[in-house]
């Protein structure tokens, strides 16, 4: 069950985890499953720890009082997710994560967060997770700001060809910041 955690941290630190150090991982992130449709976290709530996807998808969004949910992220196998803010700062959450599919995870509770980050290849993977982490960030407020709807679609495919099968349409395309209709001119003009 931990050996895609394994993996993913040898391969975003570039090193071997000893056994000690995997003993010390499997002693400190619980499995937990998630419902099609059940939440991680709710608006309002603290964050209490974050998660490993080992298999399934979900989506963090919020809703605006108007009822309009916004995408802010999708995620499936091998993503991490959290809103860092309420976890971080154990502050309420004003998002939602939801299983999209039945979702199996790895979580980490906040108090086990420092002894996770003393493994040092844990250290190192942290740190490459915020580096991407910051630069997709920064690539989605600059293809917000720059680029059409139709190329923000192109570049989302070409990322992520993975989550068009996954997720509906109507929420790629909150999460693109475009509407359902937009979306599908789009896609029958990329189909052309």
């Amino acid at each position: 069950m931990y050996e895609p955690l394994f993996n993913y941290i040898e391969r975003y630190s570039n090193s071997i985890l000893s056994s000690e150090e995997k003993e010390k991982i499997q002693s400190l992130l619980l499995p937990k499953k998630l419902r099609k449709k059940q939440y991680f976290l709710e608006e309002g709530n603290v964050c209490p720890y974050t998660g490993f996807i080992l298999k399934g998808a979900t989506r963090q969004f919020s809703v605006d009082s108007h009822g309009i949910e916004y995408i802010l992220q999708l995620a499936v196998e091998d993503w991490w997710i959290v809103d860092r803010q309420s976890f971080m700062n154990q502050m309420p959450s004003k998002y939602y994560i939801e299983a999209w599919e039945n979702t199996e995870l790895l979580i980490l509770p906040r108090p086990n967060l420092d002894a996770f980050l003393e493994i040092p290849s844990v250290r190192d993977m942290f740190w490459k997770m915020s580096e991407n982490n910051h630069i997709a960030s920064q690539k989605r407020v600059d293809d917000a700001i720059s680029l059409s709807a139709l190329e923000r679609y192109e570049s989302f495919v070409k990322l992520h060809p993975d989550m068009i099968q996954r997720f509906p349409l109507h929420q790629i395309a909150s999460y693109l910041g475009i509407s359902r209709e937009t979306l599908s001119r789009i896609r029958k003009q990329s189909f052309r």
